[in-house]
């Protein structure tokens, strides 16, 4: 018995020191290797920033600004942050030392503190004493260039990949891209005849400039410059023959384009004239890449309209000037996602061409409360709001904007139109060579200041603030589309958190059998309750505080009753903290007795077969 004792305690240990060893020469022989076993493969790259890593030209350095031991008081930011500094060392393993990657804890009052505000990193003050969090990342290149997400917000984790490659696309490639820009509004400025004055340009028309190498487009060009980033046509109504063949050949050559059509231009009303009725000439473009417009009808919404001033000066509500909120705007799409709200003025509909071969995903849609209205009729309204009257909603979601890809084919299969001469050495295109990448609008006012600017005086200066997010979406939109396909690719995963499903179904399907049993108990409660109010008025005639010995045994029954269905409730409630407790505790035996257990099994079966494959003996007795 001794001696059987003392070898099961010797297998034991032997058991264990064989596991260790195996941990031992895993580290070591295994350094570098990982598995992404997360459902949605959160640490595994996309393969738009795996080539964005490997055209990197020189070295770039990323610097990690991250408080540590302030997000240890915080489980789930701390969880982020963990996330993200994995993510980072991913990226750095990845690039082939392209990325310098460095990882800073800043101190209060300390240089990193400095370095970091200097990088564009910003500080979320945490007390009075002027304690900082730092949770960001910032990038410089070889010619002093420097990038920057100033905070990590966990709202935008599922566009973590995409926010950290472009960071590095724009280090790697400072140039600004050029964009070429048509418009057939007012947005550049120039002189007002109304007023006799020069006109300010558009807020949104001066943000693009300042990011972006604008060019003007004129509408009878001939070819789209062959270095053009994206091309951005705003209310393209009165564009010639020619330049609607080029922006043809362009989108067949695999172009990023940006477009913003408008049944009904509200900014585009000359002197003594209302609104001017779109054109079909882009209709004609955007069918032969597979979206369908109209440009002969408005969409009015009265779940979203706004309350604008009418012609009398009180304010009514205009169902064709609507307001998005975050319940119409796409959250899973990266130029919309974290916009709340979007404005919109006499806004056509967008949908899909079925067989057209090209992919339609909606970014901005109306609410179910919406019908069309001909443009003309919109046009002639004195006061839209008389819409409402008698007003019939389709119970339909129509689409305001709409992202579209894929190869597409010519809206003009014959050749450029009659009468349109290429430039000298021009080949003419037939059929898609790459992918066409298209965000289109269906309204054009919604960049005019009037529907999400407002203009402030502050202390004798003018001051611009944006109410609503029209200047963020086209800011987003260029971004998007002025860096490489491959930076298009990169799509946005799941987020980090997830809740736990398993504990919440058993919650739920608790509290439903909680609810119903309740329900039931209370109803029992309140006939008890009745019972004993009868009882009361069925008092001894010699005394009002003394019950009948058959009156006190149903009493002391229906008190009886009423503990009996509060511990009932109670019991309920427990038997949903069992389950949950349970889980728990599986969850635990599985995770740190039978997985170790089964890899260790593994592992010594796997070495079992090398051996026996080798011929070592294996019995015991033989010595090998």
């Amino acid at each position: 018995m001794m001696k059987r004792s003392t070898l099961g305690w010797g297998s034991v240990g032997a058991l264990a020191l064989l596991l260790i060893g195996l941990t031992i020469i895993f580290n070591y022989a295994l350094a570098g290797w990982q598995v992404d076993l997360t459902q949605h493969h959160l640490y595994t790259l996309s393969r738009g920033t795996r080539r964005i890593l490997k055209g990197i030209p020189e070295p770039i350095d990323l610097y990690f600004f991250y408080s540590r031991k302030t997000a240890e008081r915080v489980p789930q930011l701390r969880a982020y942050g963990d996330h993200v500094e994995n993510f980072l060392r991913e990226i750095s393993s990845q690039a082939d030392g392209k990325i310098r990657l460095h990882i800073i804890d800043p101190r209060p009052f300390s240089v990193e503190e400095d370095r970091a505000a200097a990088l564009g990193v910003s500080g979320t003050p945490m007390n009075d004493a002027g304690s900082k969090f730092y949770f960001g990342l910032a990038g410089t290149n070889s010619t002093n260039g420097h990038q920057a997400i100033a905070f990590f917000n966990p709202q935008k984790q599922r566009f973590l990949e995409y926010d950290i490659a472009k960071l590095i696309y724009r280090l790697a490639h400072p140039s600004k891209p050029r964009v070429e820009w048509y418009s057939g509004l007012p947005m550049s400025g120039g002189f007002n005849p109304q007023s006799g004055q020069m006109r300010q340009p558009w807020l949104a028309y001066r943000q693009a400039a300042q990011l972006y190498d604008l060019h003007a487009l004129a509408p009878d060009a001939a070819v789209i410059p062959s270095d053009t980033r994206v091309l951005v046509l705003v209310d393209p109504r009165n564009l010639s023959a020619a330049t609607r063949f080029a922006i043809d050949q362009y989108a067949l050559a695999g172009g990023h384009i940006i477009a913003f059509v408008d049944p009904l231009a509200e900014t585009a009303a000359t002197p003594g004239a209302g609104p001017q009725p779109g054109g079909t000439g882009m209709a004609q473009l955007l069918a032969s890449w597979g979206v369908r417009y109209d440009p002969g009808q408005v969409i009015a919404d009265r779940s979203l309209a706004l309350n604008v001033a009418g012609p009398g000066g009180a304010a009514s509500l205009d169902p064709l000037i609507v307001g998005l909120g975050q319940a119409q705007i796409s959250q899973h799409d990266v130029i919309t996602a974290g916009l709340s709200s979007i404005n919109l003025d006499t806004a056509g509909s967008l949908s899909a061409i079925a067989g057209a071969g090209t992919s339609f995903r909606p970014l901005l849609w109306s609410s179910p409360e919406a019908e069309p209205v001909a443009a003309p009729l919109a046009a002639s309204l004195p006061d839209a709001s008389s819409l409402l009257n008698g007003f019939k909603s389709t119970g339909q979601r129509y689409v305001f904007g709409a992202r579209v890809a894929g190869k597409v084919r010519s809206a003009f299969p014959d050749g450029p139109p009659a009468g349109v001469k290429l430039p000298a050495g021009a080949a003419v295109l037939r059929s898609a060579t790459r992918p066409l990448n298209l965000l289109v609008f269906a309204d054009s006012d919604m960049l005019a200041d009037f529907l999400w600017v407002r203009r402030l005086d502050l202390f004798g200066q003018p001051l611009e603030q944006a109410w609503a997010g029209n200047g963020n979406l086209l800011l987003n939109a260029l971004d998007n589309l002025a860096g490489s396909n491959d930076l298009i690719s990169v799509r946005a995963k799941a987020g980090f958190t997830r809740p736990f499903t398993r504990v919440e179904a058993l919650r739920h399907a608790a509290e439903t059998r909680y609810r119903a049993e309740q329900q039931r108990l209370q109803k029992e409660l309140h006939q008890t309750e009745q019972q004993l109010t009868l009882l009361q008025t069925r008092r001894n005639n010699t005394s009002t505080l003394i019950l009948t010995p058959a009156q006190e045994q149903e009493l002391q029954h229906f008190e009886a009753e009423r503990l009996t269905i509060r511990k009932r409730l109670r019991a309920v409630q427990a038997g949903l903290a069992r389950s949950i407790d349970a889980l728990g505790t599986k969850l635990k035996v599985i995770n740190i007795i039978v997985m170790p257990a089964v890899f260790a099994l593994a592992a010594l079966a796997g070495a079992a077969l090398r051996r026996r494959r080798r011929g070592a003996p294996w019995r015991r007795g033989e010595h090998s």
